[in-house]
């Protein structure tokens, strides 16, 4: 029981890490990520703010997932409602006017990719299930075996980011810099820290409560 309730702990934490880092990615002004993209324009487009727009995203796609039969944890759901609105709450806390300067702006993305990697170690490390997004990327690429995963990704991304710039999203240089080079800030932080994420065995929810109520019993 313990043991479990310090895993929630840990990816809650581990999703503000990466709330935060999304936020720095935010704040640089110079272009978003597809799905941040995708958020900001249907901010933009209603009367929702982005923390609840990226919410709704989440949840719809973690349906999406449950429909396509892909393992969904805590983490996945916990992903789903907390990380949009703590993005939010950074947004809305931040003190300083919106970055206005390209070197400044560059500065400031590549940091927050590093932070957001350095969450997503955190909060994977909990073994309990990665994000709806991942889950959703994961659930495609089964369903079209023929295609190399990153193109079924790219794909991906290009449809959401097209959704978004229509709607609004902010697109630049930033774009380019999180589809072409947040992996490989990604993959520097995870060598960093000496982390392998494909090794990790994670527990969906079903694995979850069976281990709840097994130490319950005893």
């Amino acid at each position: 029981m313990k043991k479990i309730l310090a895993e929630w702990l840990q990816i809650v934490a581990g999703l503000l890490v990466f709330s935060f880092g999304v936020h720095l990615t935010i704040f640089a002004n110079i272009g978003l990520a597809p799905w941040d993209c995708l958020g900001m324009g249907i901010a933009a487009r209603t009367p929702l703010n982005y923390g609840i727009a990226m919410t709704i995203i989440a949840v719809l796609i973690l349906c999406i997932d449950l429909l396509m039969k892909e393992r969904i944890g805590f983490g996945t759901i916990i992903d789903a409602f907390l990380t949009g609105n703590a993005i939010q709450l950074f947004n809305d806390l931040n003190p300083f006017e919106l970055n206005t300067g390209l070197m400044r702006g560059i500065l400031l993305l590549v940091a927050g990719l590093a932070v957001m990697a350095v969450g997503m170690w955190i909060y994977m490390s909990a073994q309990q299930c990665c994000g709806p997004r991942d889950s959703l990327l994961v659930g495609l690429g089964k369903r079209l075996p023929k295609i190399p995963i990153g193109v079924v990704g790219a794909l991906l991304w290009a449809t959401v980011l097209l959704i978004g710039w229509l709607l609004g999203g902010p697109v630049g240089i930033g774009t380019l810099i999180s589809a072409f080079g947040g992996g490989a800030i990604m993959q520097v932080v995870y060598n960093m820290l000496h982390f392998e994420p494909r090794r990790l065995k994670h527990k969906d929810v079903l694995e979850t409560v069976r281990l709840l109520r097994d130490a319950g019993c005893n």
